[in-house]
C-alpha cells in the first residue's frame, strides 16, 4: 500500500481478512456509543441500511478527527428481521431469544464501510445478504450457544458463519465478505482504483 489503513474497528476477523488480502493495517477502536445511537436511529425510523452507514460513518470520523493524514476504514453491521434491528446479544438468553426468532426464516446482515482521507469522508459502500436459518431445537440451540458463548457474543445475531455457527444456516444470498462484516471486494477495488495499492 503506498498508505497503511487504519482499521476503526476492535473486530479481529476484520483486521485479519484485511491483513490476509496483503493489506497494511493497524486497529483502533472508535469509542461511540453505538448502543444509543442505533436506538436514536431506531426512534427516527430510519432503515437498517442507513444505521449501518451512519455507525460506520461515526466511528471512522471519531478516529480520523485524532489521526487527520491517515486513511480510516469505519465498519459496521446490523441485523434485519421483520422489520427489527439486532445487535451483538449481551446474554445467552438473549443469544437463545434472537436465534429462536430467526430459525426456518430469513434474516438479512447490512454491512456499511465508510473510508476517511485528510479527515474528508472520500468512498462508503453498503452490501447486504440473505440468510436463512435451519428449523433447529432449542435443546441444539442451548448447547450451541453454550459451546460457543465466548465467541458468538461478538457477532451480530448471535453466531459466526465461519465458525461453527455455519450448521445454523440452511441458504445464503450474497456476497460472504458482507455476511463477516467487511464487503473486501469493493473496497479492493477502490483502493487499486485510487492508487492506494498497486494493480
Amino acid at each position: 500500500m503506498t498508505r497503511p489503513l487504519l482499521l476503526a474497528s476492535a473486530s479481529t476477523i476484520r483486521l485479519q481478512l484485511l491483513r490476509n488480502a496483503g493489506l497494511e493495517v493497524s486497529a483502533q477502536p472508535a469509542r461511540i456509543d453505538e448502543d444509543s445511537i442505533r436506538q436514536s436511529l431506531q426512534a427516527d425510523q430510519a432503515k437498517p441500511r442507513d444505521i449501518a452507514d451512519a455507525l460506520a460513518e461515526m466511528k471512522a470520523r471519531k478516529l480520523a478527527e485524532k489521526n487527520p493524514h491517515d486513511l480510516v476504514l469505519g465498519c459496521d453491521q446490523v441485523l434485519a428481521f421483520q422489520g427489527h434491528i439486532f445487535g451483538k446479544p449481551e446474554t445467552p438468553e438473549i443469544a437463545f431469544e434472537q436465534l429462536t426468532q430467526f430459525r426456518g426464516q430469513s434474516h438479512q446482515l447490512i454491512s456499511a464501510l465508510v473510508l476517511y482521507d485528510d479527515a474528508k469522508p472520500v468512498w462508503r459502500h453498503i452490501s447486504e445478504a440473505s440468510l436463512t436459518m435451519r428449523s433447529l431445537s432449542d435443546s441444539y440451540l442451548k448447547a450451541y450457544i453454550a459451546r460457543n458463548w465466548h465467541s458468538l457474543r461478538h457477532s451480530v445475531g448471535g453466531y459466526k458463519l465461519e465458525e461453527e455457527g455455519i450448521q445454523l444456516i440452511s441458504a445464503i444470498t450474497g456476497d460472504y465478505f458482507t455476511i463477516l462484516g467487511l464487503p473486501l471486494l469493493p473496497l479492493i477495488d477502490y483502493l487499486g482504483t485510487r492508487g492506494y495499492i498497486t494493480t
